[in-house]
């Protein structure tokens, strides 16, 4: 599979162009599998709940997941993108996936991060994987990496690959995915923005950028500069995620005892 992340500044509230961005980019790129930002059309600094509900979008109905499918089909790839996603009078902070074939899925974030908690609903569809033909994908959200229970999740429903859209601003993350490929032996990438909000009077957020592809035993394939716009692709064999064996001995999922863990 060839596979990898789009990593960008987002403009708030301005989706159009975001998405011309979007498009414009992977237009170009030869992939099966792509990685997009949390939030990505949308932008992340919210200030009030009416900014919320106005740039959330249902789905797979609303513009944003439309034109991604168009894109999907265009281009015969897979693509995982985050966006505000509203349901009736709730709104999550949610990640479509949509494909050749048109919209494949949608997971809500479980673990929502600082002032997501006064504008989202946290995540009620459970961590779930995707069959999209070469690899089996799951997807979670920025903040979903702190609880490592999240990627052990996927890993043992079966994804191979961990599609990870982020807005990061603490440090740790890009160092930590490697612990969560290796724990779990699968492939993970991260999708972060770069730049800066600073919206309403409050404390500017500086995000990281530092998107990576990591391997299932924990090598960084690729990381991204923490400062600049970044397409990146490579190739990957999903069969390296479904051997988990660590020694002759010993299976790292066989081996689990599970009824020590509660």
């Amino acid at each position: 599979m060839r596979v990898g992340f789009f990593q960008f500044a987002p403009r708030f509230g301005e989706v159009s162009h975001n998405l011309d961005t979007i498009v414009a980019t992977l237009d170009q790129a030869d992939a099966d599998l792509i990685v997009l930002p949390e939030l990505c059309a949308s932008g992340y600094q919210f200030v009030s709940q009416q900014e919320v509900m106005t740039l959330s979008e249902s789905v797979p109905n609303g513009p944003t997941t439309q034109r991604l499918i168009d894109l999907a089909k265009r281009r015969r790839m897979t693509i995982v993108a985050g966006l505000p996603e509203r349901a009736g009078a709730a709104c999550y902070n949610s990640a479509v996936v949509v494909g050749p074939s048109g919209f494949i899925g949608c997971y809500r974030k479980a673990h929502l991060f600082f002032e997501e908690t006064l504008f989202f609903t946290p995540g009620d569809t459970g961590f779930q994987v995707w069959d999209i033909g070469p690899a089996k994908i799951g997807v979670m959200i920025c903040f979903d990496w702190y609880y490592p229970e999240a990627a052990r999740t996927l890993a043992l429903k079966g994804a191979e690959i961990i599609c990870h859209p982020s807005n990061l601003i603490l440090p740790n993350c890009p160092d930590s995915m490697p612990v969560r490929c290796l724990e779990n032996r699968v492939f993970a990438i991260t999708c972060n923005r770069i730049g800066s909000e600073a919206r309403g009077g409050k404390d500017s957020l500086t995000y990281i950028g530092n998107s990576e592809v990591v391997a299932p035993k924990g090598t960084i394939l690729h990381r991204a500069p923490r400062d600049q716009e970044e397409l990146y692709l490579v190739e990957i064999d999903p069969a390296d995620a479904r051997n988990k064996s660590i020694t002759r001995y010993n299976d790292l999922l066989r081996d689990r005892r599970e009824s020590l863990y509660r």
